[in-house]
């Protein structure tokens, strides 16, 4: 397999046929194998791309146009269908050699547990690394029914990774009792049910940080987003995400990789949650790849 070539034929809106050229790479993780709840988010990568057809190439919230922005779209990874170890390996492989060439990883998920291999990657490359993680669920338990490897879990992987004080959750209103505890007691911040607003306070205290930033779409409420596998009411709406998405493009801080996860599109006949998520790419396109 060659890191410089597409895997499928589909791509994001604008996206350049030179991967040596291109400052970032789009690649998607279609990987749904450890889901506690409805499967499907390994379609979600190429719906994001099919809805961005749909975009307009010019942001009016940065001022500025896809063109400015020099990306290759590598597809879906084939990823070993079934077997979680396999593919997160596969994953941490494929993003390690596009570091090496000074890429900026941009993925589209595919179930969270995909984020986990992501970050031991660009944190072998980072290593003072922090991590914004913006989503509806803690993602911190050690096990979900006794596998290590699901997609409640990879937050607290990242924590015992990167230290947990370097890890920032906003958005969260579900988890176990227990997560919340950990989060509280280890260091790590967390905002509960809100995003833009604690966000905003905490980016001066991360000037200069190297930060990867990974969002859930659930973080978002159902009625904006109903196409993910375990949908939380009492979300945010989609004008805070891209809210969110704009103040850490305007902040003093340097983002070196990012992702997307858990678009489900089989449980939204509308495409409003595909349609969403691939706006929120084209900012962060727009706003993070410099």
């Amino acid at each position: 397999m060659q890191f410089d070539q597409a895997y499928s034929g589909k791509v994001f809106i604008m996206s350049q046929p030179d991967f040596n050229q291109a400052k970032a790479v789009i690649y998607g993780m279609p990987m749904d194998w450890t889901v506690s709840f409805r499967p499907g988010s390994r379609f979600g990568p190429n719906r994001i791309r099919e809805a961005s057809i749909g975009l307009e190439e010019y942001s009016p919230y940065l001022d500025r146009h896809l063109e400015q922005v020099s990306y290759f779209d590598a597809g879906d990874m084939p990823l070993p269908f079934g077997n979680a170890e396999r593919s997160l390996t596969e994953i941490y492989q494929h993003v390690t050699k596009w570091l090496e060439k000074d890429k900026f990883p941009l993925g589209l998920g595919g179930e969270h547990l995909v984020t986990w291999p992501v970050v031991q990657a660009v944190y072998k490359k980072y290593p003072n690394l922090k991590v914004i993680h913006i989503d509806a669920h803690a993602d911190l338990r050690e096990e979900y029914e006794g596998e290590v490897l699901s997609h409640s879990t990879p937050i607290r992987k990242i924590c015992d990774l990167i230290g947990a004080p370097n890890v920032y959750s906003f958005g969260i209103r579900s988890g176990m009792r227990e997560e919340f505890t950990y989060a509280k007691e280890s260091g790590m911040y967390m905002a509960r049910y809100d995003v833009a607003k604690p966000l905003a306070e905490v980016l001066p205290n991360l000037a200069g940080s190297d930060l990867y930033v990974t969002i859930d779409i659930d973080v978002l409420d159902p009625a904006y987003a109903p196409g993910t596998g375990t949908a939380e009411a009492g979300g945010i709406n989609a004008k805070e995400l891209l809210e969110a998405i704009h103040l850490l493009a305007n902040a003093n801080v340097n983002i070196v990789g990012a992702d997307l996860v858990e678009v489900a599109p089989a449980y939204d006949p509308t495409e409003q949650t595909a349609i969403v998520a691939s706006k929120c790419v084209r900012e962060m396109l727009l706003g993070w790849v410099k």
